[in-house]
């Protein structure tokens, strides 16, 4: 099924009708294998800080106030109501931007969206088709959405991954309802309501609420529609709809052209390590320096990255103190790669960022704007202390969508993140294998004993 708006104009209408009209037989096997790789990479990330101290308060506030409930909190013993499930699962998915990726919009794509599912799975009847399909569509949602206003949403300091990801997981759970066009468009209109989301949060706990706020709002959007909560008729394109408000000129016929023949999933990508993705390409840049053993670190006077201008505005950042801002430091990430020639999860703890060496090293790094970069690419430029130069260039990092991470490096991927931050979670082979064969499971609920503690 293929739609497109026609005269500009109904923006929200078209999209709702396409979603509505959507059948799982449209849904092409290349996007259906993406989607379960953002899943299998979903439920890594979410071990990976499902027992940050983040999640920690956040769990505790939300199970003082909130309503007692069976819903799953991945890799912990708690159960909470299906609403603060949604809200902790994507926070604990997000904690250490270890999530997949849409390049263009650096929207992270599962975290907002999965989570509303799994949680509507618990008390209503979703089989694994009906996940795969709805999770294909959230995402086309919020990365079409995102297309519409990026660069500059995100340049003016909104958090696109929280601000479009509301509208993803909205459209995701009102698939797996069944809602027609009036009611989709309705819940469209209640997650424009609650679209929110500050790039100045990144690097502290706050950053959490965005996303975690994302996947709540939109499951929240999609059950008041179906009981007959309305909305505007043009949420997204109205004049004071979420795309003129929240971007500068923005270009309709990006959330509705090709509408069923092209897929944003398949620009989706998963990362190899636990930081912002303008980041990646800067640490293969490390790595590859390091290993050529050319160049050692008590020789080097200066370090210039060149790359696309979002990486220094998003990770020119000297002088962090934590971990958590670390996974936005581009300073950091050069340290702490030269120094130890790993960018695991590891090298972004408090004692990592604190490292004398580390902090001495980091005064070195500067960064120069290269517009004619993409993101995923850099050239490092180290000038040694005897006045000689060495540069590395990365074309491609690695786990975007020239190197991508395979099916197996996912898996492992999920393994290590589970055994390292839930160890008591031991079914993890059990799980990758109901992933992966998801859509001939009749419950899709039926994932998440095997994400809980054991025993």
């Amino acid at each position: 099924m293929s739609t497109e708006v026609t005269d500009g104009a109904d923006v929200s209408r078209t999209l709702a009708e396409f979603i509505a009209g959507s059948q799982y037989k449209d849904i092409p096997e290349p996007v259906r294998h993406e989607a379960r790789r953002s899943l299998l990479n979903f439920f890594a990330t979410a071990f990976s800080g499902c027992r940050d101290p983040a999640l920690d308060i956040a769990l505790g506030s939300l199970s003082e106030f909130g309503a007692p409930g069976d819903a799953t909190v991945i890799g912990r013993p708690e159960r909470v109501d299906p609403l603060s499930a949604a809200f902790l699962n994507a926070a604990a998915a997000n904690v250490y931007d270890y999530d997949d990726t849409h390049l263009r919009t650096v929207i992270h794509p599962a975290a907002p969206v999965v989570p509303a599912l799994l949680a509507l799975s618990e008390r209503r009847a979703v089989t694994g088709q009906q996940m795969i399909h709805a999770l294909a569509l959230g995402i086309e949602t919020e990365c079409r959405i995102g297309n519409a206003i990026s660069p500059e949403h995100y340049n003016r300091g909104w958090h696109i991954t929280a601000t479009c990801g509301v509208f993803g997981a909205a459209m995701a759970v009102g698939k797996a309802l069944g809602l027609d066009d009036r009611r989709l468009v309705w819940a469209l209109g209640t997650a424009s309501a609650q679209a929110s989301g500050s790039v100045e949060a990144l690097g502290f706990m706050a950053k959490s609420v965005g996303v975690g706020g994302a996947a709540r709002g939109g499951l929240l959007a999609a059950l008041l529609a179906e009981r007959g909560f309305d909305g505007p008729d043009r949420p997204l394109e109205g004049v004071r709809g979420f795309l003129n408000v929240t971007g500068e000129a923005p270009r309709l016929e990006e959330v509705t052209e090709g509408l069923g023949t092209r897929w944003e999933a398949l620009r989706n990508i998963h990362k190899p390590y636990p930081c912002g993705i303008v980041l990646n390409a800067v640490i293969d840049g490390c790595l590859e320096l390091r290993a050529s053993g050319a160049t050692p670190v008590d020789a080097i006077a200066s370090i210039t990255l060149h790359g696309n201008p979002l990486l220094r505005h998003r990770a020119d950042r000297p002088g962090v103190t934590t971990g958590r801002e670390a996974q936005v430091s581009a300073q950091h990430a050069v340290a702490v790669t030269l120094l130890q020639g790993r960018a695991g999860l590891e090298q972004f703890t408090d004692a990592a960022v604190n490292d004398p060496a580390a902090l001495a090293l980091r005064r070195r790094v500067k960064l120069v704007d290269d517009p004619s970069r993409a993101v995923p690419s850099v050239r490092l430029v180290v000038e040694r202390k005897d006045g000689t130069n060495e540069e590395v260039f990365i074309e491609h990092a690695r786990g975007t969508d020239q190197r991508p991470l395979t099916d197996d490096e996912l898996e492992e991927k999920l393994r290590m993140l589970a055994v390292s931050k839930a160890p008591d979670c031991t079914e993890v082979d059990p799980l990758i294998e109901a992933i992966w064969g998801l859509e001939k499971s009749p419950d899709v609920s039926q994932l998440l004993p095997h994400a809980r503690p054991v025993g």
